[in-house]
């Protein structure tokens, strides 16, 4: 729940870029053949209408009943490694080392933001906290 909240908050991308092969039509908006687009998952991701009024905090619990529910069975809700035929092959390993990651790390530390932590997103390719990410490791273990 985590992982996926935090994905969903600070995804690997801002968007998806693709080119238009014929002309298409979205709702009133008609999409010229031969264009390119850029989907922003970061404004799906943030939309109040998918996710509620509290959009822009960080609740996990959102993920309580996995992502088909949270989503109302919208797959493009949320998309953090892409969509479809195209979405990153790195998905599934890159879930996974983060899972591994993370609990090497919580089974020795605990982990508290420092007191100079100011929160900075900045969107460059993906979305980096502007002066990194200060944190406390304190060991669980005396002799460490």
């Amino acid at each position: 729940m985590i992982i996926y909240e935090t994905l969903r908050l600070y995804g690997p991308s801002n968007g998806l870029q693709r080119r238009v092969t014929r002309e298409v039509q979205l709702g009133k908006l008609v999409l010229p053949a031969n264009i390119d687009i850029l989907v922003q998952n970061i404004a799906l991701h943030n939309d109040p209408c998918q996710w509620g009024d509290d959009v822009h905090l960080f609740k996990p619990e959102r993920f309580e009943e996995g992502i088909a529910k949270t989503t109302n069975y919208n797959a493009a809700a949320f998309f953090p490694f892409g969509l479809g035929p195209r979405s990153c092959v790195g998905m599934s390993f890159a879930i996974t080392e983060t899972k591994v990651a993370l609990s090497m790390i919580l089974q020795r530390y605990t982990i508290t933001l420092s007191p100079a932590y100011v929160h900075s997103p900045m969107p460059i390719l993906a979305i980096r906290p502007q002066h990194g990410i200060q944190v406390i490791l304190k060991s669980l273990h005396n002799n460490a």
